[in-house]
């Protein structure tokens, strides 16, 4: 048995990964995730470690994405005796928007006022009492899918007589005040171990796909840079992780510029880092990553 296994969907994104793990000589396994199956009670976990590399934008490159099938595979490892780094708990809220604004709101932070319903008819409804702009947001979402934004109450109920909301896979949807964000940034905050690994300043010119690393950004305009944020955001990101069970991830944060409150808005369980990291943060994050996962692996 391997001493890391690696359950993955993206075939570009963990090329960095891989490659510090080749490098340090590491004994792992990488596993698609695609032609995977298990017979519960039967199959013994690939590895005491696992390491959980599942994206939630997965079901934009395939029908039959891997999200809820991973759900019960890594309840069956951990039932198992397996460790699942980012494993059943943080997938869980990890794939539910709705899920991580009531933990965000649960510690007490700031998040944008959401109303969150299981029918698209009642997306007009629930918008009543919100100051627009606002956004229908699919509740699992990833890369800036199926977030939609609406300027005036008119122009959401020809949208609604329209059908013509977007979905989600588990026909779950937020309907959000839109935050215009304070210098036009959101603050990436990255985790490792549930304490700061490093942040970037992201400004996106108004869109919704925000994703840093090497694999979105060639075809987009965003900018990123390296932020030192208030020791008051770092430890609100701290205590989501701890709350959460988040091993490694990222946890965005905006400054609403109506208010000046910080508003928690989006946890990403799957971090690739921050493209080009050698000019961003004069560091590669990959290299503390692999250098916690064997100190894990040392542990048994």
């Amino acid at each position: 048995m391997a001493d890391l296994a690696i359950l993955y969907e993206h075939p570009l994104w963990f090329e960095p990964l891989f490659g510090v793990l080749d490098a340090r000589g590491v004994d792992y396994v990488w596993i698609q995730a695609d032609d995977h199956f298990f017979m519960p009670g039967r199959d013994r976990p690939p590895a005491s470690l696992i390491l959980n590399r599942l994206a939630q934008s997965s079901f934009l490159r395939s029908a039959g994405h891997p999200i809820f099938y991973a759900a019960a595979l890594f309840e069956e490892w951990e039932r198992q005796g397996a460790t699942v780094i980012n494993g059943g708990r943080a997938f869980a809220i990890d794939s539910s928007k709705a899920r991580q604004l009531s933990l965000i709101a649960s510690l007490g932070l700031g998040i944008p006022a959401t109303r969150v319903v299981h029918r698209a008819a009642d997306v007009v409804a629930a918008a009543e009492g919100l100051r627009f702009p606002i956004v229908v947001k699919a509740n699992i979402g990833g890369s800036g899918a199926g977030i939609v934004r609406y300027d005036n109450l008119a122009e959401l109920k020809a949208v609604a007589a329209e059908g013509g909301f977007p979905s989600s896979i588990d026909n779950v949807l937020l309907v959000q005040e839109y935050v215009p964000a304070r210098e036009g940034k959101i603050t990436r905050i990255e985790t490792l171990d549930r304490k700061y690994l490093y942040a970037i300043d992201i400004e996106g010119g108004g869109a919704f796909d925000l994703c840093p690393a090497d694999a979105c950004l060639a075809d987009s305009n965003i900018k990123l840079r390296r932020a030192d944020p208030d020791p008051a955001l770092i430890e609100a990101a701290e205590r989501i992780a701890e709350a959460m069970d988040l091993d490694v991830g990222g946890i965005e944060v905006m400054i609403d510029d109506r208010d000046g409150v910080a508003r928690f808005y989006d946890i990403n369980a799957l971090s690739n880092f921050v493209a080009d990291p050698l000019t961003v943060l004069g560091w590669d994050p990959h290299d503390r990553f692999v250098d916690w996962l064997q100190q894990r692996i040392a542990r048994g």
